[in-house]
């Protein structure tokens, strides 16, 4: 039997979006701040099983859905009951795939595997199937989404994001009790109260001005025909704009000559890690609903407009935060306009907004995470025991 001293933790998450890995790296960084007998090892599944296209597979899959944004939408709703489709591409895949995930296992012996990537849980779920392997196997869902190829049949315990997940999974035909509701595993830090005030002076942000932060800016959101309107508007006192560049070094430079001289103060930046902090500091964001950024917003009790939200797993975001009224949404440019001066101009809006996130957030989803992990992993080995 697995004592507490031998707990290993292995993580697989993906390169499709930011998403996969920072949850992983939220529980593992829980992992590190709360037990120090686990070993955590996070490892990019499509790197290690496809190491020399995973680059060009990502790239792709990224062009693809931005300019076929309705082929995807129509086929993430075709397959999101029947997984056939999405099982037959792995089958194609499957002897190398496998044979590398068992490379893996053998050289990281885990106690239990935690996949927050549906390739990762697909790969796992058909090892146990053919009997190579009795490791716990856990899936942690990093949408809000129930889409068929997050599910599989050996797959011991889901972790999801909402109970909206939970009562999709249950249509679905999983089993209540192979599904926990943590809230998508986000850092500590979008757990932590913060002075607004303290952190504006750190960050160099105007106290008086209200502050919008934009994330996904090469998606659209600051095109120029959204600056030409942004411009002549009358309605907007001046605002700040922190815009997020990400690692993309071209749309910084960029948009820093773009955004010169403009009647709002824009604040561009490429790659941080105080993400958290100028959430903190900001009175709303625009962004994409992807699963993780849209939860640390809710953790820190952030307003939010969804701008375009892309057919698939983003839809299902926008879903579940429009019905849960932390958030707005803007369908083009001028809806975009529309929804900024509206609650710019309505601080009990901004107000209703904030008091929604409080009572959706899951402060500490990574932590709930971890301990349901350890949780399965305790009783599985017992059960282990017991059968012996």
């Amino acid at each position: 039997m697995h004592s507490a001293k031998d707990y290993n933790l292995l993580l697989l998450c993906g390169n499709l979006g930011d998403g996969h890995k920072q949850a992983a790296y939220a529980i593992a960084g829980s992992a590190r701040e709360n037990r120090s007998d686990i070993i955590t090892t996070v490892i990019d599944f499509a790197e290690w099983t496809h190491p020399h296209i995973h680059v060009v597979g990502s790239y792709f899959y990224t062009k693809w859905i931005e300019k076929l944004p309705s082929l995807y939408g129509y086929l993430f709703q075709k397959t999101r009951i029947d997984n056939s489709l999405s099982s037959a591409l792995l089958k194609k895949l499957q002897i190398y795939t496998l044979n590398r995930l068992s490379i893996l296992l053998n050289d990281v012996r885990p106690s239990v595997v935690v996949s927050t990537f549906p390739s990762a849980a697909a790969a796992m779920s058909m090892l146990k199937a053919n009997g190579l392997i009795t490791i716990p196997t856990i899936t942690v869902i990093t949408d809000h989404t129930d889409h068929s190829y997050w599910i599989h049949p050996q797959t011991d315990l889901y972790l999801v994001g909402s109970e909206y997940v939970r009562y999709g999974l249950l249509r679905q035909g999983v089993p209540n009790h192979k599904i926990t509701v943590t809230g998508i595993p986000i850092h500590s830090q979008f757990s932590l109260t913060y002075d607004r005030q303290q952190l504006r002076e750190k960050h160099y942000v105007k106290q008086t001005i209200t502050t919008v932060l934009i994330m996904g800016g090469g998606l659209g959101m600051i095109s120029r025909s959204f600056l030409h309107m942004l411009q002549s508007d009358t309605r907007l006192n001046p605002i700040q704009f922190i815009v997020i560049c990400g690692r993309n070094k071209k749309l910084q430079q960029k948009l820093t000559e773009q955004l010169k001289n403009q009647k709002h103060r824009f604040i561009v930046k490429g790659y941080i890690d105080y993400i958290h902090e100028l959430m903190a500091l900001s009175d709303m964001i625009i962004t994409k609903p992807g699963g993780l950024t849209t939860s640390e917003a809710v953790a820190l009790e952030l307003p939010m407009i969804l701008y375009k939200p892309l057919p698939g797993q983003e839809q299902d975001n926008a879903a579940f935060l429009l019905h849960a009224e932390v958030a707005l949404q803007a369908k083009d440019d001028k809806s975009l306009l529309e929804q900024l001066v509206n609650t710019l101009h309505d601080p009990k809006m901004l107000s209703t907004l904030r008091m929604n996130a409080k009572k959706v957030r899951t402060k500490k989803a990574a932590y709930h995470a971890l301990t349901r992990i350890m949780d399965t992993h305790s009783k599985f080995y017992s059960n282990s025991t017991n059968r012996s």
